[in-house]
């Protein structure tokens, strides 16, 4: 997520848009003070036959908020009204043709802390009929339509992860598989005006010589490429294949499942995904002779910023290394052994490649344990800074261990502190910069070697985190899962990355209400939330479209694209760090900071940490599972 100092799909089809754009829209509900409710003095507009709002453009929102995608058959059905109503409301929930499907009270659930509206509750999770063009309708008001089927998520697994395709740099993007909206030249191989990223070399005073780190993926909206933000990104990758291996339903994420050109080659298409972001990450090690040999270089990037649209294969700038760094290369350490653990069943040579990188990187962040990127170097791509590298240190440690099973690795994660630690699992949730967590991820769900007492304990903590996440959310209007304060830069990936802490609950004891979180977090991201507005382009009534991309610039050129159906917004950011965000936002409540505009790069930038638990919990929730 990196910092910018200037201005930067796919429709459901059988829908149309019934409310204004999604920038008018949030232009609206900040005029409006989101006072649109029954019970308020404005009248509601003319409801239709079907129960939809007659005419869209006189109102740019309704109270009743639903995940505007739809609902599983077998998941929770909730939605939240906005009312200053004192007293239960009477629902109903129609269908197409405007029959009553099922009908209740609300309940009066107060003031939303994050948002600072009066919400009621409904909750229909007892009808599960599926069909399409449902409504919910309270009060005069109905909700944007909605399907029930089993299907639901199938798209989105598949859409989130086509994001990483889209931003692969070092290979043409073909129109055989994204479209010819999305087709575009191989970025950074050297093709004028780019400089290539196959002879780059470091910053003045880092380096003496030139480094081939071709490939990867651009990191975010920017032509970056960031060590410690793509090894988190792909181990959510690789993991999400890893946990449907365990639960058996691998199939769904096998070969020829993806869109890619690797596509047929008898490797899952994941894991086929991950590793051209492997390969790049292992391409950033320092060789061997070198001064920090097996450390990684922090980042690669532009001299300076590029400005919007650039599309990557017409960026003219030098692209520079930049000096190594401890948090970088346990990055590495930790992804390249978590590759060995789970490649070795479809690719053993490849698993044995990253093997061997991953006890180098080790070795060489133990001979170098604070070598800290620094928050000063922000020229042309984002710092990523992070002097607390202890937590990396447990993280590649884990993974180490589940990958060897080997006694110096156990010693290094029993020895320290984060294995007990009360704070590995947070309220806002695990980041880049805050690793910890994947640590226990892996001890407490990859097989291991730790005393039984020990896994135990390592899974109650996950457990523990877990319940916390649904006392969070069953004590808000939206029932989102990070608190009041935690609506900072990139918030929606601290919502699924919360979520898939829920979800790995539910993998460990099979309880029912650790799925159903995670379905309700999804229901957030979807569309149920103060803005009334799914944060996932190509999804729902009304989805965010303006991402901050220096391709995906429609807002700015009508010849580029929007970005593509599956992409996630980073969400509400009470931070305000870009110049669209202050003027447009000024006073917003939390969870109402959001613009869909091209130039809040804080608010609405899409970058791959976000993308990628996105498609872990899209994977997850796609899967049948029986009735208990």
């Amino acid at each position: 997520m990196p910092t910018f100092p200037h201005a930067h799909s796919r429709p459901t089809g059988r829908r149309t848009a019934r409310r204004l754009t999604a920038a008018a829209l949030t232009t609206v509900l900040l005029s409006a003070g989101l006072a649109l409710a029954p019970g308020t003095a404005a009248a509601p507009p003319a409801v239709g036959a079907l129960g939809a709002v007659a005419d869209p453009a006189a109102a740019a929102t309704t109270p009743v908020r639903v995940n505007q995608a739809g609902y599983l058959p077998d998941g929770p059905k909730r939605a939240t009204v906005v009312t200053t109503a004192t007293e239960p409301l009477t629902w109903q929930l129609r269908t197409a043709s405007g029959a009553v499907a099922a009908s209740g009270r609300t309940v009066v659930r107060g003031t939303d802390a994050a948002s600072g509206e009066a919400t009621h509750l409904v909750d229909f999770s007892a009808y599960g009929k599926q069909g399409s063009g449902y409504v919910l309708a309270v009060g005069g008001w109905s909700s944007a339509p909605f399907d029930i089927r089993a299907d639901l998520y199938d798209s989105l697994r598949y859409d989130a992860l086509a994001f990483f395709y889209h931003q692969r740099s070092g290979t043409p993007i073909e129109a055989s598989l994204v479209g010819p909206a999305y087709a575009r030249p191989a970025g950074h191989i050297g093709v004028a005006p780019n400089q290539g990223d196959t002879d780059v070399p470091c910053q003045a005073g880092v380096c003496d010589y030139t480094q081939d780190v071709r490939g990867g993926w651009y990191d975010a909206g920017d032509h970056g490429k960031y060590v410690v933000n793509g090894g988190i990104s792909v181990w959510l990758l690789v993991d999400s294949f890893a946990r449907a291996e365990r639960a058996g339903k691998a199939a769904a994420l096998g070969d020829s499942t993806l869109r890619v050109p690797e596509r047929g080659n008898g490797v899952p298409d994941v894991l086929d995904e991950a590793r051209w972001e492997l390969d790049f990450l292992m391409r950033m090690q320092v060789p061997a002779g070198k001064p920090y040999a097996g450390m990684a270089f922090h980042k690669i990037h532009d001299a300076a910023w590029t400005g919007i649209p650039t599309r990557p294969d017409l960026d003219p700038q030098p692209r520079e290394l930049h000096r190594p760094s401890t948090a970088a290369t346990l990055n590495l350490a930790a992804t390249a052994a978590q590759c060995a653990r789970v490649f070795r069943p479809h690719d053993p040579a490849y698993a044995k490649r990253c093997l061997s990188v991953a006890r180098t990187a080790w070795t060489a962040a133990k001979a170098n344990p604070e070598m800290y990127a620094p928050d000063s170097d922000s020229t042309g791509g984002g710092p990523y800074n992070d002097t607390q590298v202890t937590d990396d240190f447990y993280w590649a440690a884990s993974e180490l261990y589940a990958a060897t099973g080997e006694r110096a690795y156990r010693d290094a994660v029993t020895s320290s502190p984060w294995h007990t630690s009360a704070d590995a699992f947070t309220a806002t949730g695990f980041n880049w910069a805050d690793t910890a967590a994947l640590g226990r991820l892996t001890l407490a769900t990859a097989p291991n070697r730790l005393p039984a007492a020990d896994v135990a304990r390592v899974r109650a903590s996950v457990t523990a985190a877990a319940d916390g996440h649904l006392a969070t959310m069953a004590g808000q209007g939206y029932a989102v899962p990070i608190p009041a304060n935690g609506y900072v830069w990139g918030s929606n990936s601290q919502v699924t990355n919360n979520a898939i802490v829920v979800a790995t609950a539910y993998a460990l004891t099979g309880r029912q209400r650790y799925r159903a979180g995670v379905l309700e977090s999804m229901d957030y991201l979807l569309g149920r939330n103060t803005l009334d507005l799914s944060y996932v382009t190509g999804y729902g009534d009304a989805y965010a479209r303006n991402q901050h991309h220096r391709f995906w610039a429609h807002q700015y050129d009508a010849s580029l694209p929007n970005p593509p159906a599956g992409s996630l917004a980073g969400g509400p950011n009470s931070g305000l760090q870009d110049p669209v965000a202050q003027e447009k936002l000024a006073g917003c409540a939390p969870a109402a900071c959001y613009i869909d505009d091209i130039g809040s790069y804080s608010t609405n930038e899409v970058t791959v940490n976000w993308n990628a638990p996105l498609a872990w919990l899209a994977a997850f929730a796609a899967e049948r599972r029986p009735r208990v």
